[in-house]
């Protein structure tokens, strides 16, 4: 997607910790807070039945699936430790691994993978949290100002733990600001206000967003004669045709914001562009993903059945997905994860949609929740492993082979190298978030 309340302190030689630690970084741990604190967490058994809350005539309980979807976002992106794609060029003309490679690697530009679905879904998913977070803070009798605050002092952790994560190779603080965490920050205030209005405010609130983003690019306009395509690290071979050029790579309204804003902050050397044609004003359209994972949080606190809202959930992803689909056909708007253009909101957020309604039917409707243990484990502590697979992957890499040797992970042949090594990465991650939990060690904002 909170720093320690307490802690609960034993004799030395038995001591761990016995209160989570409170950082509720990332979508408050979302519905997970809507569960009171004599509930039980996933400790490596079953999760126990949902406590629950009472507030007004709603009711607050934990809804599995969540921690399981985000888990499986969070696998994910950690799994790019396994390097499905050098394993891939290792092994010319196999076609299953150079599919799995291809859904481990970002698009170029206009498209989407597996891998491109990781950023909405984590977004997504913070908008699924957010009433059960404001609900239990009124139950607990927050007053409204102290909510408030909270919100735009999460916003601004998220934003300088996005900087902070981006500036860990730098000389100096490098100040961008399209990291995940810092592209949620920058929305998350917006949401919470959104939040606290009416469905029809925030529906009319998408609506604008997705539109006024749109007009900026469609009304910028086109290179001239004179361009500077060096300076903007882009030539006319990269740039889309027709009407869709004013979504091209470097040449738009966001790249043209950046080369004003990024230069507000000290920088080694003036900013120019982004390489992969990333933006700040990405929030913007980023807050629409969270949007949309606000109404599917509302549906999921509704009196509706369970099968009325998987069923919501399954119209409204396939409602996203051809809505998104037809604008990028159609060359009104291309499908462009890197400047998030308002059909990939759509877009993308369809197969969000999709996701939550498969994880709900299984998990919640079906009762079927035992096979998702990996997954709750990495989901109910997403920001621990955000961090873990950022700060602690090129240590692990090293310590393995350091310790255990080449042999085990040469045991495949060559070839295998890269996959065995990540998975023992992998597993070790796995390992330390599994012992967090054991623990209740939590990690939010």
């Amino acid at each position: 997607m909170t720093r320690a309340k307490g802690f609960s302190r034993e004799p030395v030689a038995r001591f761990k910790l016995t209160t989570s630690v409170n950082c509720r970084i990332l979508a408050d741990a979302c519905y997970k807070c809507a569960v009171p604190s004599h509930a039980s967490t996933v400790t490596g058994e079953r999760v126990a039945a949902p406590a629950t809350v009472t507030s007004g005539s709603t009711l607050l309980s934990r809804v599995s699936s969540i921690d399981a979807y985000r888990g499986l976002v969070m696998l994910l992106m950690m799994a790019e430790v396994l390097h499905l794609r050098r394993v891939a060029d290792a092994l010319p003309g196999n076609a299953f691994w150079a599919f799995l490679a291809q859904q481990q690697t970002h698009v170029a530009w206009i498209g989407c993978t597996l891998h491109d679905l990781i950023q909405p879904s984590f977004t997504f998913l913070v908008g699924v949290a957010l009433p059960f977070s404001l609900a239990r803070r009124q139950a607990e009798g927050h007053p409204q100002w102290r909510r408030t605050l909270h919100a735009f002092w999460r916003a601004l952790i998220l934003i300088l733990l996005g900087v902070f994560l981006r500036s860990t190779s730098s000389r100096q603080t490098n100040w961008t600001f399209e990291d995940t965490l810092t592209q949620i920050g920058l929305g998350y205030g917006f949401l919470y206000l959104l939040a606290l209005r009416s469905t029809r405010v925030q529906w009319t609130a998408l609506a604008l967003i997705l539109v006024g983003y749109w007009l900026a690019f469609a009304l910028y306009p086109l290179p001239g004669a004179d361009f500077d395509w060096r300076r903007a690290g882009a030539s006319p071979e990269t740039q889309l045709t027709g009407f869709a050029a004013h979504w091209s790579l470097n040449t738009n309204a966001a790249w043209a914001f950046d080369t004003w804003f990024m230069n507000l902050f000290p920088r080694e050397t003036p900013f120019t562009n982004n390489r992969g044609g990333y933006s700040t004003l990405s929030f913007l359209p980023t807050l629409g993903t969270m949007l949309l994972g606000l109404f599917a949080g509302q549906v999921l606190r509704s009196p509706r059945s369970g099968f009325e809202k998987m069923r919501w959930f399954a119209i409204a992803g396939l409602i996203g997905l051809a809505a998104g689909w037809l604008l990028g056909a159609t060359g009104i708007c291309p499908v462009v994860k890197r400047i998030w253009t308002p059909s990939w909101v759509l877009f993308s957020g369809g197969w969000c949609f999709l996701f939550l309604a498969a994880f709900y039917l299984v998990m919640d409707i079906w009762n079927q929740r035992g096979w998702a243990f990996v997954l709750t484990v990495v989901g109910m502590n997403s920001i621990a492993a955000y961090l873990i697979a950022h700060l602690f992957d090129g240590f692990i890499v090293k310590a393995l082979p350091r310790h255990l040797g080449e042999s085990p992970f040469l045991a495949a042949g060559p070839a295998y190298k890269p996959l065995l090594l990540g998975f023992g990465v992998l597993l070790v991650e796995w390992l330390l978030l599994w012992w967090m939990s054991r623990r209740k060690i939590f990690l939010r904002i």
